[in-house]
This record gives C-alpha cells, sequence and structure tokens, in this order.
C-alpha cells in the first residue's frame, strides 16, 4: 500500500511537470495518479464520480492543449513552422536558462519560425507573438488542471 502510494506520488508530480514539458502528458499522468492512490486505498478516497469528473477534466484540458495554441496562432496568422519553432524554443529554453528561457524560448522560437516561414518584421513579430500566448495559456489550463489533481491526491494520501 505505502508503495503504491509513493508510486502515485511520484506519478502526480511527473503530471505536473509535464505540464511545462512536452514530451510528458501533464493531466493524464496526474489522473492515473488519482487512480493509483484509489487502489491502494480500496477505492476509499475518491467517489466514481469524482473519478468521471477529473478524466473529463484531463481530457478536456488535454485537448484544449492542442487547440488554444492553434487558436492563438490562427488569430495572429502563424504558420505551422512557428508553431514548431516555438515548441523547440520551449524545450531549449527551458533547458538552458530554467525557467524563464522556457518563456523566452517560446517567444523566441515562433518568431524565428516564422522568420524561417518567410515572414517579415511586424508579421513575424505578431504571428509569433499570437504562438506565444496560445502556448502559455495551454500551459495554464494544463498546470491548473494537474495542481488541482495534486491537491486532491495529497488531500487524501494520509
Amino acid at each position: 500500500m505505502i508503495f503504491l502510494i509513493i508510486i502515485g506520488l511520484i506519478i502526480s508530480i511527473l503530471g505536473l511537470i509535464g505540464c511545462i514539458l512536452p514530451v510528458l502528458p501533464g493531466p493524464p499522468l496526474s489522473f492515473i495518479a488519482l487512480i493509483v492512490l484509489s487502489i491502494a486505498k480500496a477505492w476509499e478516497p475518491f467517489s466514481p464520480e469524482f473519478l468521471l469528473g477529473m478524466a473529463i477534466l484531463a481530457i478536456v484540458v488535454t485537448v484544449l492543449d492542442f487547440v488554444v495554441p492553434l487558436f492563438g496562432a490562427k488569430k495572429y496568422g502563424a504558420s505551422k513552422i512557428g508553431m514548431w519553432g516555438s515548441v523547440a524554443g520551449m524545450v531549449i529554453g527551458l533547458i538552458f536558462f530554467p525557467p524563464w528561457g522556457m518563456l523566452i524560448g517560446t517567444f523566441l522560437g515562433a518568431l524565428g519560425g516564422e522568420i524561417l516561414a518567410g515572414k517579415r518584421n511586424e508579421k513575424a513579430l505578431k504571428a509569433g507573438f499570437g504562438v506565444f500566448v496560445g502556448t502559455i495559456f495551454g500551459i495554464g489550463f494544463k498546470i491548473a488542471a494537474s495542481g488541482i489533481m495534486l491537491f486532491y491526491y495529497i488531500k487524501e494520501m494520509f
């Protein structure tokens, strides 16, 4: 039982980290942690309705993570290269200049991607900003959802 609780806590923390790192599915991991805790405690801490609600939250936020940056990109005329530049810039910034490098890298990567796509000056800056804003909102939604799940995990852990 203690082993599963510790594993679940690690999964939940990885879920929170996954909200920032695009290689880890943050909210789904956070939800899996709630399931692990439920198994460890014989399905007592959370009702089926609560788990269903958290599953829906994880799904909605995961889908929004793809939709919100696309909406920001479309609204400001960004290209696919700008979107990929944003992700690459975020990862590079996070590796070399955490945590602020993630934000700066997201914007600079999007801007660089737009310049590579052939946009110049104001158009590249505007599109890069749109990708940046959409990406930041997507990350914010994921952090909020995973943070809520981590809160309930810790609350019911003991």
